[in-house]
């Protein structure tokens, strides 16, 4: 008899089992429910920056979809450093995601000698973004009117052109110490703490030229307050066609060109990774979208998380050369 007891029991257990992971509750996949709360999005730049406009557009198409929250956290600050930390250390549950771009991903990693987070080890990669190509911009009153005018003026005035950045060791310094190095010019570097407070000045007058995103820049592009004289991308940018690229402005195969991305902690459900990267590359085809994308000068990124992850080893042997060619380097 009580072998047939414990049959039984066994049988009731398994019945029960799978009542609750089959047909009633489907708990068995953890994206069945997801997001059932409101999803953080960290983000290592301050508002107004190229990364902080693009996870702000698609967080809101996010929202929408799932009919939850997704708030961007901004945490400005060490190149992207602090809140790629936090993000590293965050419960893996899909609640505390990662809004990144090029810079804490593929730059960092050459440019620091100690990180708190290994890109490989403590992230998974979700969906791309997008594709941010850099306006060369100058003040409207400058007389720099191209590329061959920037070089011609720096020869001619060595160490008397200063240009801002982002900050020491972010992708448009090395950009433009990458350009210096093709050109053999001297120019003087000028960090700020992100772009837009770089853009201000350059606004100003108190700096010559930047190499920075069109989506932070496009508008005064537009307005007539600054002037594109190249971009550094390798084909010519759908928003403003009629400026020349660096490549076919004397300087063949010139090409940087910074994305963004979104990435979670590792170990995070592979079934939310999936099902987040499905509804961005959705989001990112929608016409709406799209066409707001292109009138900042972004081009939609659209990559599944395995073809992201190989993207972001490529782009890291590509910036680590850019390293080495600046010089910068941060202990």
């Amino acid at each position: 008899m009580k072998p047939l007891k414990f049959f039984a029991a066994a049988v009731a257990a398994f019945g029960l089992s799978a009542a609750m992971t089959g047909a009633y509750g489907q708990t068995a996949d953890p994206a069945a429910g997801y997001p059932n709360k409101p999803v953080r999005i960290l983000l290592g730049f301050p508002p107004g920056q190229a990364t902080d406009v693009l996870a702000r557009a698609v967080a809101a198409e996010l929202s929408k979809s799932f009919g939850q929250q997704f708030l961007v956290d901004n945490r400005p600050g060490a190149a992207g450093i602090i809140a790629s930390q936090l993000a590293a250390k965050a419960e893996p549950d899909g609640y505390t995601l990662l809004a990144t771009s090029s810079g804490p991903l593929a730059v960092n990693p050459a440019l620091y000698s100690k990180l708190p987070y290994d890109v490989a080890r403590d992230f998974v990669m979700v969906a791309g973004i997008g594709v941010v190509p850099y306006a060369v911009v100058v003040n409207a009153s400058s007389p720099i009117k191209d590329i061959k005018g920037l070089v011609d003026y720096a020869k001619a005035n060595p160490g008397k052109i200063n240009y801002g950045s982002g900050g020491n060791g972010v992708t448009n310094h090395l950009a433009t110490e990458s350009f210096k190095m093709m050109a053999g010019i001297n120019m003087v570097h000028v960090p700020y703490k992100g772009g837009p407070a770089a853009v201000s000045d350059l606004l100003g007058g108190q700096i010559d030229v930047m190499f920075e995103t069109m989506a932070g820049t496009m508008s005064f592009i537009k307005n007539g307050r600054l002037r594109a004289i190249a971009v550094s991308s390798a084909s010519r940018a759908v928003s403003i066609p009629e400026v020349p690229t660096i490549s076919e402005s004397g300087y063949p195969g010139f090409s940087a060109v910074p994305w963004v991305a979104l990435a979670a902690p590792a170990k995070m459900p592979k079934a939310i990774v999936t099902k987040l990267n499905t509804e961005i590359k959705r989001i990112l085809g929608t016409p709406e979208i799209r066409a707001s994308f292109l009138a900042l000068g972004t081009e939609p990124m659209v990559m599944t998380p395995e073809q992201l992850t190989e993207y972001v080893k490529t782009e890291t042997a590509k910036w680590s050369e850019a390293v080495k060619v600046s010089g910068a380097k941060i202990d």
